[in-house]
């Protein structure tokens, strides 16, 4: 039998209702930034958010990880309080690991536009499966 996934709401092989958190529902903080005065040279600004929590879709329980965020500021960097704000933000949201990365990458390279960043999601073990998620994105 060949389960089929919709937009918002699956079902898999164990009956269980899948629900992620729309984008549009998420209701993340926005991320603030600020001029960076050294266009031109290649700084790596580097982040470990060891508090990461969100909720998982399948079980409604929450996901534990620590985010790791480095980056090359092109013109802008990011404000350090908006940042704690955003991550905490993903608390009541229900969305799989994978995604997790894809929307924080999706987010500070539309805020920030850096040269070079890379997230890694480190999540804690459930399940006796350890999840490392990792993405990636290089200004053209």
């Amino acid at each position: 039998m060949a389960v089929i996934e919709t937009e918002f709401t699956s079902t898999n092989g164990q009956g269980l209702e899948i629900r992620p958190t729309p984008r549009e529902e998420m209701k993340l903080y926005p991320l603030d930034t600020f001029p960076y005065e050294f266009v031109g040279r290649e700084t790596i600004v580097s982040f470990e958010m060891p508090e990461f929590t969100a909720v998982c879709p399948f079980s409604d329980f929450p996901d534990f990880a620590t985010i790791r965020l480095n980056y090359v500021p092109n013109e802008r960097c990011v404000e350090l309080k908006s940042l704690k704000l955003y991550i905490n933000s993903f608390r009541n949201v229900k969305i799989f690991h994978e995604h997790v990365v894809n929307v924080i990458l999706e987010d500070f390279v539309r805020a920030c536009d850096p040269l070079n960043v890379e997230i890694e999601g480190d999540f804690n073990v459930r399940g006796n499966i350890k999840t490392m998620v990792r993405a990636s994105h290089k200004k053209e």
